[in-house]
C-alpha cells in the first residue's frame, strides 16, 4: 500500500523518459506524490494500491515535467530598450558595447538599485516564465561587476528561490564584462573577480556554478581558465558563454573543464563539438538572442546531432540581447529558427536542461524519485506547445507537489 499526499489522474503524460514512445507518452496516466516527490507514475490501469489525501482529475489534459529555463540573466536594473532602437537603426552589438553601452549600461543601473528594487523587477519577468510552465530557473550574476553588487544580485536570486514558487540555481558570472573603473587595467579586475568576489560569494553559499563570457569583446580563454581553475579548487561546476560571435575555442575550453554546458555556440566548429561530445557537455541553444541580434549563423545543430551532443533550450532572458520572458516562445523560436523537432525542444526544456544544471537526479522527467514539479497544459498534443505564439496554454503548475493555478 502506497501512502501519498496527492493522486493526479485522468491525464496524458509526456514523461520525457528516454526510450520507448515519443515524448515518453502515456495516454491514460496517473502520478502519486508524497512529501513533494513522485512515488509512482505510469498507466492508470497499473495504479498500485494506495491511500491519498487528495485527488486531482485532469479531464484528459497533458502533463509534462516542469519546464527548466537553464540560462537566464533574470536579475538586473533598468532596461536597454534604447539600444534596441539603435540596433534597429543599424548599430551592431559590438559597436554599442565598445561605445560604453551593452552590459556596462546595465551594470550602472544594477549597482544603483537596491536589493528590494532588483527583487521586485525580477518578479515581473519571472511571472512570464512561470505562466509558460517554468518551475526551475537558472539565474546569473554579472551585472554588478564589483564585490557588493555581485553578491547583491546572487542574494536576490536566492530569495526568488525561497519565495517566488520556483527552484533557482545560481551562476556567478563575474567575467561578463570589464567594468568602467577597470578599463585601463583589466588584469586587476580579473584578479578581483577570481580571487576576491568568487570566494566571498561561495563562502556565503550563493553560488551553484561558475560562468564566463568568452569572446574577443569580453574575456580570453586564458582569463576564463584562471576563473575555472578557481572554481575547480572550490568544488564548483562551470558553464560557458561560448562561440556566440566567433569561433574562439570556447566549446573546446568548456569541454576541457568538463563544463555542465556551453551556451550559444553559433560559431563552434566540428572540433569543438566533438570535444563537447567526448566530455558530455550540454549545448544550450538561445534562440531569443539569435533573433534579437538578427544573427545569420545558427548553432551547428546537425553537427550536434551527428556527434550526439544533448541540446537544451533557454530564454537567455536579459535586458540587452534577449528580452524574452516566455519559455514557450523560446521553444517556438528553437523549432522555427534552428529546426529542432518538437520532441527535441521539449527534451531541451526538461530532461536535457536538468542535465545542464546538474539536476538530472532531481527534475526533468516524470518518474519515481524525482521532485513532483509538473505542468498541466490545455493542449491536445505536445507539439501545440511550440506551435502557438502568445496563446495561454497553462492550466496548472505543481512545484514539489503543491499546485499553483
Amino acid at each position: 500500500m502506497i501512502r501519498a499526499d496527492r493522486l493526479i489522474t485522468d491525464c496524458r503524460l509526456a514523461a520525457m523518459v528516454e526510450g520507448g514512445a515519443p515524448y515518453g507518452a502515456i495516454d491514460d496516466g496517473a502520478v502519486l506524490i508524497a512529501d513533494g516527490r513522485i512515488v509512482w507514475a505510469g498507466p492508470r490501469a497499473d495504479l498500485p494500491a494506495h491511500e491519498t489525501a487528495a485527488t486531482d482529475r485532469l479531464d484528459g489534459r497533458w502533463v509534462t515535467p516542469g519546464l527548466i529555463d537553464c540560462h537566464t540573466h533574470l536579475v538586473f536594473g533598468g532596461d536597454r530598450s534604447g539600444e534596441f532602437e539603435q540596433r534597429l537603426g543599424g548599430a551592431t552589438y559590438e559597436e554599442i558595447a565598445r561605445a560604453g553601452g551593452g552590459i556596462v549600461s546595465s551594470v550602472a543601473a544594477t549597482r544603483a538599485a537596491s536589493e528590494e528594487d532588483l527583487y521586485a523587477s525580477a518578479l515581473t519577468r519571472l511571472a512570464g516564465l512561470k505562466a509558460t510552465g517554468v518551475t526551475t530557473v537558472e539565474i546569473k550574476s554579472g551585472y554588478g561587476l564589483d564585490h557588493d553588487s555581485e553578491l547583491k544580485m546572487l542574494r536576490v536570486a536566492r530569495r526568488l528561490g525561497r519565495e517566488a514558487g520556483v527552484r533557482v540555481r545560481t551562476s556567478y558570472l563575474g567575467l561578463h564584462a570589464v567594468p568602467p573603473e577597470h578599463r585601463a587595467d583589466r588584469a586587476a579586475y580579473v584578479d578581483k573577480a577570481v580571487d576576491e568576489i568568487l570566494p566571498a560569494a561561495h563562502a556565503e553559499g550563493l553560488v551553484d556554478a561558475v560562468d564566463a563570457y568568452c569572446e574577443p569583446i569580453a574575456f580570453s580563454t586564458a582569463e576564463v581558465a584562471r576563473l575555472f581553475d578557481k572554481a575547480r579548487a572550490l568544488g564548483l561546476p562551470v558553464k560557458l558563454h561560448a562561440d556566440q560571435l566567433s569561433d574562439g575555442g570556447g566549446a573546446a575550453l568548456a569541454a576541457k573543464y568538463g563544463a555542465l554546458s556551453a551556451d550559444h555556440i553559433e560559431h563552434s566548429g566540428e572540433a569543438g563539438v566533438r570535444a563537447m561530445a567526448q566530455a558530455g557537455v550540454v549545448a544550450v541553444l538561445l534562440p531569443g538572442a539569435y533573433l534579437m541580434l538578427r544573427e545569420t549563423t545558427p548553432p551547428p545543430v546537425d553537427l550536434l546531432r551527428r556527434h550526439g551532443v544533448a541540446m537544451a533550450v533557454a530564454t537567455d532572458c536579459n535586458p540587452g540581447t534577449s528580452p524574452v520572458a516566455s519559455m514557450t516562445a523560446a521553444l517556438n523560436l528553437a523549432c522555427v529558427q534552428f529546426r529542432l523537432t518538437p520532441e527535441e525542444a521539449l527534451a531541451g526544456a526538461t530532461r536535457v536542461a536538468a542535465k545542464a544544471l546538474g539536476l538530472s537526479g532531481e527534475v526533468g522527467t516524470i518518474e519515481a524519485g524525482k521532485a513532483a514539479d509538473l505542468v498541466v497544459w490545455d493542449i491536445e498534443r505536445p507539439a501545440e506547445l511550440f506551435y502557438w505564439l502568445g496563446k495561454p496554454l497553462l492550466h496548472a503548475r505543481y512545484v514539489a507537489g503543491v499546485a499553483d493555478r
